[in-house]
């Protein structure tokens, strides 16, 4: 192989100084830095490609679709639902995951009408354009829930229809958990016959399974299928998620494609073949107990974050098992600085294992020297 020329290694070595920096005030976004891939680096000579269902034995071979399928089996555990009964691969991040999802729910009820919440991932509209499916969105309650009053009325004036309900288990903005219960509770007072629940769980996804008091979120709580993000809590240089349904329900969009040897289910047809790997790997490295201490941690140092906030004059609040600190949008250099992630009034800074208390204190003090002014 030449070698690289010196101003090309300059570019890259430029390049990797601005992204340490840039890493290190990075606190508004869920993407945990803590991660160290570098066993695997060796298989990036190789072009892997996870074409195809990873269930199904391909004409390429040059694939990580064993361990794509023990990455399935680890999440289904983690999702309260027989591995044997489950369905999924690991996609490019939530966005796939919830059009997956809501796939298979168009495929199921063509007739039905989607209902999201105001606080719902903005790509959910898009998901829903692109499918083309009827929906309607909700009011969401202070907190970021989904207003189940709201919902329960228009549910109720479209009762003919059949429901498919955009669950949030932690949104976007607030890290809100949707009350699963009180959605299924809904469809029993209305006596609706044809539901499906799809769930967003691409943060708390990750954390629901670990702590001693979850929400409900997985399978055992009604859901049909779930989105759950790889490089968020659990860390990745590569955007990833994995998407789990019902098996029986994946039969309505398979296809056999010859030319590779492989049922078509996914939704994209070459997959990447790293990102299963480094979930592998992470799993391998920390075991579920390891991530059970990550989770802890993280919650407390979102409390630590509120309460600095508070202790500082500044009102901040978290949802329950929530890692997500909300607070009074700052000025514009701190929001900047820090790439917080701001909505009209208020920002949010999320508390994956890379963000410490002394990134926390930092933060705060340049919010208390710099509130936002308005005209």
């Amino acid at each position: 192989m030449p070698e690289t020329p010196p101003h090309t290694q300059k570019r890259i070595d430029d390049l990797f100084d601005r992204l340490n920096d840039l890493s290190w005030h990075q606190i508004g976004y869920p993407t945990n830095q803590c991660f160290d891939y570098s066993p695997l680096y060796p298989l990036l000579q190789h072009s892997a490609n996870n074409v195809g269902d990873p269930f199904h034995d391909s004409l390429y071979r040059v694939n990580t679709h064993a361990f794509e399928r023990e990455v399935i089996t680890t999440f289904a555990n983690l999702m309260r639902h027989s591995p044997d009964e489950t369905w999924g691969y690991v996609t490019s991040g939530g966005t796939e995951g919830n059009m997956y999802g809501l796939y298979i729910a168009r495929e199921m009820f063509p007739e039905a009408v989607v209902y999201f919440s105001q606080d719902t991932h903005y790509s959910v509209r898009k998901n829903l354009r692109v499918l083309n499916y009827r929906n309607i969105m909700i009011r969401s309650l202070d907190n970021g829930e989904v207003d189940y009053d709201d919902l329960r009325e228009t549910i109720r004036i479209n009762r003919h229809l059949p429901v498919v309900v955009m669950a949030n288990i932690g949104t976007t903005m607030k890290g809100a958990v949707d009350n699963l219960d009180k959605i299924r509770d809904i469809f029993d007072e209305l006596a609706i016959s044809s539901s499906y629940i799809h769930a967003d769980a691409a943060l708390s996804g990750m954390i629901l399974p670990f702590v001693d008091d979850p929400q409900p979120y997985g399978f055992d709580a009604g859901i049909d299928s779930i989105a759950i993000s790889g490089h968020k809590m659990i860390g990745s240089p590569l955007p990833s998620g994995v998407v789990l349904t019902k098996s029986d329900y994946v039969g309505r969009v398979a296809r056999s494609i010859e030319y590779v040897g492989a049922m078509d289910t996914t939704l994209s047809g070459s997959r990447n073949a790293i990102t299963p790997l480094m979930l592998w790997y992470a799993f391998e490295q920390h075991g579920l107990e390891g991530f059970r201490g990550i989770v802890h941690e993280t919650l407390d140092v979102a409390q630590y974050a509120v309460d600095k906030f508070n202790e500082n004059g500044i009102p901040a609040w978290r949802n329950k098992n929530s890692i997500t600190v909300v607070f009074p949008r700052p000025a514009d250099t701190v929001v900047n600085k820090w790439q917080m992630a701001p909505y009209e009034n208020f920002a949010h800074i999320i508390t994956v294992p890379n963000v410490t208390r002394d990134k926390i204190d930092a933060a705060v003090a340049d919010c208390v020297a710099n509130p936002r002014t308005t005209t």
